[in-house]
């Protein structure tokens, strides 16, 4: 009943509205104030789904769903995910879980050839790196964030962890800021550089000697720098080349790439350039659930230096003893995250990784690049709009544009206020779902190609929508 119910769903999406057209607190009043003491039917249950939860959804599976970045999704990945639901595998050492570890032992290796990472990021390597599947990407900088400052205040003493500084963009995902204080870095002690529209929002590697330099200089140590490929508001990329070179003459700073979006893309060879340096960085994460087609969680983690990790997250109770652990020729991977528990996340990657192909993932991602780029040339094509970014990927950042106004309009009136209210219209038509981004005080429209069932007719149903809408903002509708 529920397999149907999922393959309807997808068959009809298009019907529905992309976004929820309730009101905030509509299921309170449609649900009972209590659960149910008797077991209450399937068949009344699924009635409910589809009278309740489905008008409620923002249809992120909806070929018109061009919003923050793509949760692809795909058969291969809801199988995947509906097996390890099924199974039930609690995959927090070897021994719990034999197949659930060493397959993402090898599903990471694969998916790292595929990115040509450099081979100390692998198991199969020559030195002792390897990967891990994660939930997201919170979880990822947060365990090496704590890998990084354990390993400092080692040398330094635990009593001086009030002077580790951190470093990344003012472009730079809320998530890294979060993670810092986490583990106890100092608010205060967060660097955000500031970036600007010159370097298209790129970290700017001179930008980020002079803050180091300045917090060397009373006293302060640098300890984590987080580079990010292809920021959430523009897809800004960090050069990490140059980047790792001044984190390493600052006293070897640890440098994350947070890769989220953007690494998915780096399996084609037009786009690897991107990472080019990253061997100069000591970890590396992507979001396989944003780009490529694995369900929602799959965060996947790279590090040269496991046994950082493992130093600071290790537990050894009694009643996990077992002797594969103790011969030291299993991965326990209970002690590379923050949590024991464990869900099998490598089966949903690996089965999409073997139903698609290496090929058909790179069309597939080629796909949405080239339907970003045919919207970009119809903006473009419009005096009344800018790009106000060069695109990167699968996203289009641009906005309309009264000739009149300044470029760094950001008081809240002229541009940036008539965007605001061109998104809400486009949005409020229910047939398109946009975000926004603010960067350099531009308020801009975000366009992000990737959806699974997108194709070219949905990218010209959107633009269609957005000149309607700029219509009759100019007609004053």
């Amino acid at each position: 009943m529920f397999v149907d119910f999922i393959a309807d769903y997808y068959t009809n999406i298009e019907q529905y509205p992309v976004t929820s057209q309730l009101k905030p607190g509509y299921l309170r009043d449609l649900l009972p104030p209590s659960a149910p003491f008797e077991a209450e039917p399937i068949e009344e249950i699924m009635r409910d789904i589809q009278n309740h939860i489905i008008p409620g959804i923002t249809h992120w599976q909806h070929p018109s769903h061009f919003a923050y970045f793509p949760c692809s999704a795909s058969t291969a990945g809801i199988l995947g995910e509906f097996l390890a639901a099924g199974l039930g595998v609690v995959g927090f050492n070897w021994a719990a879980a034999p197949a659930a570890t060493e397959l993402e032992t090898v599903v990471m290796d694969w998916f790292g050839e595929m990115l040509n990472l450099p081979r100390t990021f692998l198991f199969s390597g020559e030195a002792a790196g390897g990967g891990v599947i994660m939930g997201t990407t919170c979880e990822a900088i947060t365990v090496v964030l704590v890998a990084a400052r354990d390993q400092k205040l080692d040398k330094i003493g635990r009593g001086e962890i009030g002077k580790l500084v951190v470093y990344c963009s003012d472009q730079t995902h809320c998530a890294f800021e979060k993670a810092a204080k986490v583990v106890g870095i100092q608010p205060g002690n967060i660097r955000a550089v500031e970036t600007n529209k010159t370097t298209s929002f790129a970290l700017s590697p001179d930008s980020l000697k002079s803050a180091i330099r300045a917090d060397v200089a009373v006293g302060l140590v640098p300890l984590f720098l987080c580079a990010t490929i292809g920021t959430t508001s523009t897809t800004a990329v960090d050069p990490l080349e140059p980047l790792c070179r001044v984190a390493k003459e600052h006293g070897g700073m640890w440098v994350h790439v947070d890769a989220a979006y953007g690494g998915s893309a780096c399996i084609c060879p037009e786009f690897r350039h991107v990472i080019d340096g990253v061997e100069g960085a000591n970890s590396f994460s992507l979001n396989a659930h944003k780009w490529f087609l694995t369900t929602l969680d799959c965060c996947c983690l790279w590090t040269k230096d496991p046994n950082a990790i493992k130093k600071s997250l290790s537990t050894n109770p009694e009643y996990l003893k077992n002797r594969a652990s103790e011969s030291g020729h299993v991965v326990d991977y209970k002690d590379w995250q923050l949590t024991l528990s464990r869900r099998f996340r490598s089966l949903k990657l690996w089965l999409v990784l073997r139903s698609h192909g290496v090929g058909n993932l790179r069309e597939f991602l080629r796909g949405h690049v080239a339907m970003a780029e045919a919207f970009e040339r119809l903006v473009e094509g419009d005096e009344r709009f800018e790009v106000v970014v060069p695109r990167r990927f699968s996203l289009v950042c641009f906005r309309m544009v009264m000739m009149t106004l300044s470029d760094n309009d950001d008081d809240g009136g002229g541009n940036n206020l008539m965007n605001k209210k061109l998104l809400e219209r486009i949005n409020g038509s229910g047939r398109v779902l946009m975000t926004h981004a603010v960067a350099g005080g531009i308020y801009m429209l975000r366009f992000a190609v990737g959806a699974t069932l997108t194709e070219p007719k949905h990218v010209m149903e959107a633009w269609k929508v957005v000149q309607q809408q700029a219509d009759a903002i100019m007609q004053g509708v």
